[in-house]
């Protein structure tokens, strides 16, 4: 049976990173509504920031796009975004209801490092107010939500 592996984790706390530095993870596909956004900036000469939620619904299209495929090749995959509520990563299952799930939990970092990670990040800003919801209302993955396995990086 094909796996997702879904990260879970606020903007910053390393899921990117994680994925390239993975060498076993070369063979699956890798889903990001942020490789869409940024090449839309590129294209359009403008920041992440800028571009982001003009073209989020078309990026988000164009993902889902990408699952379908892989998911008819029966491809390993990926899932790039925070998933930090149940609801989020519900989508995820509902999309792959023929995969093993397995979550990849991500440790917020000490607000000095987290504040680093994401001031390196440029022309891609991530509203602190955003990142304290998200920090203050994760939801922990469960075995009950249908994960098959918990990895904590």
């Amino acid at each position: 049976m094909p796996k997702c592996y879904q990260l879970v984790g606020v903007p910053g706390s390393g899921k990117t990173t994680w994925v390239e530095s993975q060498i076993w993870a070369s063979h699956c596909v890798h889903i990001s509504t942020d490789t869409y956004v940024e090449r839309f900036a590129r294209r359009m000469k403008k920041p992440y920031s800028e571009v982001f939620h003009d073209v989020m619904p078309r990026c988000i299209r164009l993902m889902m796009r990408a699952v379908r495929k892989a998911q008819s090749e029966q491809r390993d995959i990926i899932w790039d975004q925070t998933s930090t509520t149940v609801i989020s990563r519900i989508k995820k299952f509902s999309a792959l209801p023929d995969y093993d799930h397995i979550a990849v939990i991500f440790s917020t970092p000490d607000i000095k490092e987290l504040d680093r990670r994401l001031k390196s990040r440029e022309g891609k800003t991530v509203p602190k107010a955003v990142i304290w919801d998200m920090i203050v209302n994760l939801e922990m993955p469960t075995e009950e939500e249908g994960f098959t396995e918990i990895w904590r990086t």
